[in-house]
């Protein structure tokens, strides 16, 4: 049996602690009894990123942002799917997480962080999304298990009618604010229908090949 290995731990602002373990080849991201990544579960990420190019008008020249770093699996799907000419913000609010991406995962980041068409801005993706009016063409959410603000509880706020209104002025016409979550929210999909979105819920699984745990996209346009 391969032993779980602590390898790091580090603090979220305003929530609980990060706790980084390797267990063999794989990577694991838990807080308290939560497993939030595992490197081995990377297929609904990759999908986060893929779904909302595909739906992308101009992919070739598009800027996204996207919300929470984690195992980058997301960001690394969006670069294979973009253009020269696009442009992907990346917002993390916890330093370790990019310090682990450089350090004991820099085999699995693969040097994503260092693409020319990556800007990293550290801190929180709700003030990046309230700084940028009209700058979007798609915001990819993936800072918690869903929207409930489980890491960081000031998340909440990000899924709240506010929240959401911020999010759609910093798209662009026709933009797309997708959210992964662990399991479906009925009441959160009416809210983002209520906030003017048009929305489509997406079930995927956790691992790559359609296997795993069954997680959920909303796309709202």
């Amino acid at each position: 049996m391969k032993i779980r290995e602590l390898i790091d731990t580090a603090a979220v602002p305003g929530g609980e602690t990060l706790r980084l373990f390797r267990r063999g080849d794989d990577y694991i991201i838990a807080i308290g009894g939560n497993e939030l990544m595992n490197s081995r579960m990377s297929g609904s990420e990759e999908a986060l990123a893929v779904m909302s190019c595909d739906r992308l008008r101009s992919p070739n020249a598009a800027h996204l942002l996207i919300g929470g770093y984690g195992m980058g699996f997301t960001l690394r799907a969006a670069l294979a799917m973009l253009g020269p000419e696009a442009k992907i913000t990346v917002a993390e609010l916890v330093p370790a997480i990019v310090d682990w991406a450089r350090g004991p995962m820099a085999q699995l980041a693969a040097g994503c962080l260092d693409d020319p068409r990556v800007d990293l801005v550290m801190g929180d993706v709700g003030a990046a999304i309230a700084a940028a009016p009209g700058r979007y063409d798609a915001i990819l959410l993936d800072v918690d298990n869903g929207p409930d603000g489980l890491t960081h509880p000031a998340n909440d706020r990000l899924y709240s009618p506010a929240g959401l209104a911020v999010a759609k002025a910093a798209l662009r016409p026709g933009g797309i604010l997708a959210i992964w979550s662990a399991a479906p929210d009925a009441r959160f999909a009416r809210r983002l229908a209520a906030a003017g979105f048009r929305v489509e819920e997406v079930g995927v699984r956790a691992r790559a090949g359609g296997k795993g745990a069954r997680h959920v996209i909303w796309f709202a346009r």
